[in-house]
C-alpha cells in the first residue's frame, strides 16, 4: 500500500511567514505607476487562460481573468477554512486568511492568526504550511499544470490545491476542509466599450479600464454530483448561444469516497456576516446541504461552499485534492475583435466546459504534479548553482502566467496559436522587442515554439505601415504610428488589435529607434541556433523582413560611414537617455546584427525552403546581393567603431555628447556575438577591460555594491547629473543580461555576486511576483510585473 507523506517542499523555494507584515517595502517611484503593496503570491492558472493570485496572507487578491487587464482586489468569500476537533478538546476553526474583511462582511468568521506558519513558492508550485495552531500537521500545495515544452496543459485555466493532513498525536482527529467561492461570472470585461486613451504624467499612453466588478445579476450556482466527483459550479443566465468576453463558468470540486463526508451550500450571501455557512461549519465541520439555483437579483451577490469531513487515526496522513477551474473562452480587444484562448483547442468554445476541465484535473493532477517535479528536479539538483538562483529562475517565470498573457487558439498560419506577454502593467503593450532582447531567454529555453511565434509576428509587422499621426509623450511632437520597414517596438495593446496594430507606445517615436532593427535580426538568428539549427523555414519566413529592416536602420547613417547615428533624442531602450552620434550600445548591436544577417543568408543559400509557399523568385541572387551589401556595411562599421569610441579603459557612451559616463550595457552587441558564436565586435582584451570597469564603477562604487549595477555613472561611481532617471536606476533584466555576459568572459564570481544582490533587492523588499523594471537607491521602484526580468534565464544559459 502506498505510504502517504507530507509534501517535500524544496528548500530552494522563496519563503516568508504566513501573513507577513513588511516593515518598509519598496514603494513606487511615480504616483501614476502601479503599486498594489507587497502582499503578492505566486499566480495560479495557465498561459493566456487568465490567472488568479493567492497571497502569503491567504487572500485571493489578483484577478487577471480579462486578457491584458489587471484587477487587484481581495474577495474574502473566496477562501479555504479548516475545522479540527479531537476528543476532550475544543474545536479549532479558522478561515485561512490573516486579513479579516475591512468592509465588515463575514463578521461571524474566525480568521487565521498572522505568523503561524510558512508560505513557500517555487513557480508553478506554492505551499502553505500551517504551524502552531492546529494539532494536525497541515500543508496545502497549490499548482497549475505548467512545465517546459507542454503546449497543451500549460494553457489550462486550472489550479490544484492538494491538502496533506498528518495526525502526530495519539488520538483520532476529526478534520473538515471547506472551500467557498463567490460567483464572479460576468465581472471580467471592460464596462467601457470605447475606452479613452490618455497620456500619463510619465508620458506613457494608458486606456481606461473598468471591470464589471460586482455585476452578478443572473448569476446562479449549482451542486454537481458526478460519480465520485462532487463540486459547485458557478454559471450565469445567457441570452446568446455564443459566449462573449466575461461569460463562462467557474467550478470548485473534489473526489469523494466512503471515508469522506461531503457537505455543501450553493447559495449564501458573501456580503453578509457569513453565518449561513459558518455557524454549522464552526460547530461540527458540516454545511446544511442547501441547494438553490435561483439567479441573483440586481445588486445581489451570491457564493457557494463545499466541505469535506474525515477522521485521521494517530500517525496517519491523508491527502485531499480540490480543483478550481474556470472557462472564459473569449478575449475581446477593441470592440468586436475577439479571439478564442488556446485552451479552447482542447475543451471547446461555448463557455460551458468547466466541468470537463474539472474531470480532467481530478483524473490527471498527480501526473501533472510529477511532470512539474521532473522538469524542476534537474535544475534543483545541480550542485554548481546557488539556491537563490534556483529560486529566482523558477519564480521569475510567474510572468508567463501573470503578465496579461495572451495565447490564442491555433490556426493554420499559427499552429500553436499566437502568444504575447505585456511589457508590464504600467506599459500595457505586448512583447516590447528591446525588452525581450534579454527578457525572452526563459521562453526560448522552455517554450521555443511560442518564442518563434512571437518573432514571426514581428516579421509580419515590419513591412506594414500606419500613417496615423500621434502626439509623442516626451516632447509633444507629432509622428506617424508605424513606418514601413521599421521594426515595431511592440505588438500592440489589449484595447486595440494585438499582432495586427503594432507600435502602441507613444512615449517616444519608436520609428526613430536605432536598436530595434538590430534586436530583431539577432533574436531571429538566436532562436534558430538555440532550437536545434534545423528550422530553416523559420529563417526563410523572416528573411525578407531582416533585409528590409536593416535597410531601414541604415537610413539613419546620415554621414554614410557605415554605422547609423543616434540623434540626440531618446532613441533606444534606455528611452530617457539621449545618445548622440555613433553610440557604443547601438553601434555594437548593428555590427553584430550584420554578422547575423550574413550568417542567416548563408544558411538559406544552402537550404531551399521545405514549405513551397516560402519559395521566392530569384531568391539565390537576391540573397547573394544582400550578403554582399551587408559585408560592405560591416567592413565600414568595423573600421570606425573601436577607434571612435575606445578611451583606453572602456567605450565612450557615444561620439558626440562628450560624456564620460560608463554605460553598463555598452557591449550588448559583443555579448550577442559571443552568444551566437559570431565574429567578435571588439577584441577580447577590450571586453575584459570594459567589464572590469563596469563592475568597478557601476556596481562597487555605486552605493558600495549594495544595490546592483546602475545603468550609467561616471568612473568614480557618481552621477553625471544629480537627478538623472534611467542612468541612475538598477534595471533588473539589464543586470541579469550583463551578468550572463560577465560569466561568458570569466567573471563568474563577480557576476553571481551582482545577480544575488539584485535578487535579494526584489525578494527581500516586498517585490516578489511583481518584479519591477527599475529599482532606485532610495528604496523606490518603477514598472512592476516587468518582462525583462526573465533575463535571469540568460544567466542559466551562460552557466550551462
Amino acid at each position: 500500500m502506498l505510504k502517504i507523506e507530507l509534501p517535500n517542499i524544496p528548500p530552494q523555494s522563496w519563503q516568508c511567514e504566513i501573513g507577513k507584515k513588511w516593515d518598509n517595502p519598496y514603494t513606487v517611484r511615480y504616483e501614476s505607476n502601479l503599486d498594489d503593496g507587497p502582499n503578492h503570491g505566486m499566480p495560479l492558472g495557465g498561459f493566456g487562460a487568465g490567472c488568479i493570485g493567492r497571497a502569503p496572507s491567504g487572500d485571493f487578491n489578483l484577478w487577471h481573468i480579462d486578457g491584458g487587464n489587471h484587477t487587484f482586489e481581495t474577495l474574502p468569500a473566496c477562501q479555504f477554512a479548516v475545522f479540527e476537533h479531537s476528543e476532550g478538546e475544543d474545536a479549532q476553526v479558522y478561515a485561512l486568511s490573516t486579513n479579516a474583511p475591512e468592509d465588515g462582511s463575514l463578521s461571524s468568521w474566525s480568521w487565521y492568526p498572522q505568523g503561524k506558519g510558512t508560505y513557500s513558492a517555487l513557480y508553478p508550485r506554492s505551499w502553505f504550511s500551517y504551524e502552531g495552531v492546529f494539532k494536525s500537521q497541515l500543508v496545502c500545495e497549490q499548482f497549475s499544470p505548467v512545465w517546459a515544452g507542454s503546449y497543451q496543459e500549460s494553457s489550462y485555466p486550472m489550479a490544484v490545491f492538494e491538502w496533506s493532513i498528518h495526525n502526530p498525536t495519539d488520538k483520532p482527529i476529526t478534520m473538515s476542509i471547506m472551500v467557498s467561492w463567490q460567483n464572479t461570472v460576468g465581472w471580467f470585461t471592460n464596462a467601457i466599450k470605447s475606452p479613452t486613451v490618455k497620456v500619463r504624467d510619465d508620458g506613457s499612453p494608458e486606456y481606461e479600464y473598468k471591470p464589471r466588478w460586482g455585476n452578478s445579476t443572473g448569476n446562479l450556482n449549482q451542486w454537481i454530483q458526478d460519480g465520485f466527483r462532487v463540486g459547485c459550479l458557478f454559471d450565469r443566465i445567457r441570452l446568446e448561444d455564443e459566449p462573449t468576453e466575461g461569460e463562462g463558468q467557474w467550478a470548485i470540486a473534489t473526489t469523494t469516497n466512503p471515508t469522506l463526508e461531503v457537505f455543501y451550500h450553493t447559495r449564501w450571501n458573501p456580503k453578509g456576516d457569513g453565518s449561513e455557512i459558518w455557524d454549522r461549519f464552526a460547530m461540527n465541520g458540516s454545511l446544511p446541504d442547501f441547494q438553490d439555483e435561483t439567479p441573483a437579483e440586481p445588486g445581489e451577490q451570491i457564493a457557494g461552499a463545499m466541505a469535506i469531513r474525515f477522521t485521521i487515526r494517530p500517525g496517519k496522513t491523508k491527502k485531499i485534492p480540490f480543483i478550481l477551474g474556470w472557462d472564459f473562452p473569449v478575449t475581446e480587444f477593441a470592440q468586436g475583435v475577439n479571439y478564442f484562448r488556446r485552451y479552447t483547442d482542447f475543451f471547446g468554445r461555448n463557455g460551458r466546459n468547466v466541468w470537463s476541465m474539472i474531470r480532467t484535473g481530478l483524473k490527471h493532477h498527480d501526473m501533472w504534479q510529477n511532470k512539474v517535479k521532473m522538469w524542476q528536479e534537474p535544475i534543483l539538483s545541480r550542485s554548481n548553482l546557488p539556491d537563490w538562483l534556483k529560486m529566482a529562475l523558477f519564480n521569475e517565470l510567474y510572468l508567463l502566467t501573470q503578465g496579461g498573457t495572451l495565447w490564442t487558439a491555433a490556426t493554420e498560419d499559427d499552429p500553436v496559436g499566437q502568444f504575447g506577454v505585456l511589457e508590464c502593467i504600467d506599459y500595457r503593450w505586448y512583447e516590447s522587442l528591446d525588452v525581450r532582447l534579454y527578457g525572452s531567454f526563459g521562453l526560448l529555453q522552455l517554450f521555443p515554439r511560442l518564442e518563434k511565434s512571437v518573432m514571426e509576428a514581428f516579421s509580419r509587422a515590419i513591412p506594414t505601415a500606419d500613417d496615423t499621426p500621434r502626439i509623442i509623450g516626451y516632447n509633444g511632437a507629432s509622428a506617424i504610428r508605424k513606418a514601413k520597414g521599421a521594426t515595431p517596438h511592440d505588438l500592440g495593446a489589449p484595447n486595440e488589435h494585438p499582432w495586427i496594430k503594432s507600435n502602441y507606445t507613444s512615449y517616444q517615436d519608436c520609428n526613430l529607434w536605432k536598436d530595434l532593427g538590430s534586436d530583431f535580426v539577432l533574436l531571429v538568428y538566436r532562436d534558430y541556433l538555440y532550437t536545434g539549427k534545423n528550422d530553416q523555414d523559420f529563417l526563410w519566413e523572416c528573411w525578407d523582413s531582416v533585409v528590409e529592416t536593416l535597410h531601414y536602420v541604415k537610413g539613419f547613417d546620415l554621414d554614410n560611414d557605415g554605422i547609423p547615428e543616434n540623434s540626440g533624442a531618446p532613441d533606444q531602450t534606455f528611452d530617457d537617455w539621449r545618445l548622440q552620434g555613433i553610440s557604443a550600445y547601438c553601434g555594437g548591436l548593428w555590427i553584430c546584427a550584420l554578422e547575423a544577417a550574413i550568417a542567416i543568408g548563408t544558411i538559406l543559400l544552402d537550404n531551399p525552403p521545405v514549405n513551397p509557399a516560402l519559395e521566392k523568385e530569384n531568391a539565390q541572387e537576391n540573397i547573394q546581393g544582400a550578403i554582399a551589401l551587408f559585408r560592405q556595411w560591416l567592413h565600414q562599421s568595423r573600421a570606425i567603431y573601436h577607434d571612435t569610441l575606445w578611451n583606453g579603459e572602456y567605450y565612450n557612451l557615444d561620439s558626440k555628447s562628450g560624456s564620460d559616463v560608463v554605460m553598463a550595457d555598452q557591449l550588448c552587441g559583443q555579448y550577442y556575438a559571443q552568444l551566437l558564436k559570431l565574429p567578435d565586435v571588439v577584441e577580447k582584451e577590450y571586453v575584459t577591460a570594459t567589464l572590469n570597469k563596469i563592475y568597478d564603477a557601476c556596481y562597487l562604487k555605486f552605493h558600495n555594491g549594495t544595490l546592483g549595477i546602475a545603468n550609467g555613472v561616471k568612473p568614480d561611481g557618481s552621477p553625471e547629473k544629480e537627478n538623472d532617471t534611467h542612468p541612475l536606476e538598477i534595471w533588473t533584466g539589464i543586470n541579469y543580461g550583463i551578468v550572463a555576459f560577465m560569466i561568458l568572459n570569466g567573471m563568474k564570481e563577480e557576476g553571481l555576486k551582482v545577480a544575488e544582490t539584485v535578487v535579494n533587492q526584489v525578494y527581500s523588499n516586498g517585490l516578489q511576483f511583481r518584479t519591477p523594471e527599475a529599482i532606485t537607491a532610495v528604496n523606490t521602484f518603477r514598472a512592476s510585473h516587468y518582462l525583462r526580468a526573465m533575463a535571469i534565464w540568460a544567466i542559466y544559459q551562460a552557466l550551462s
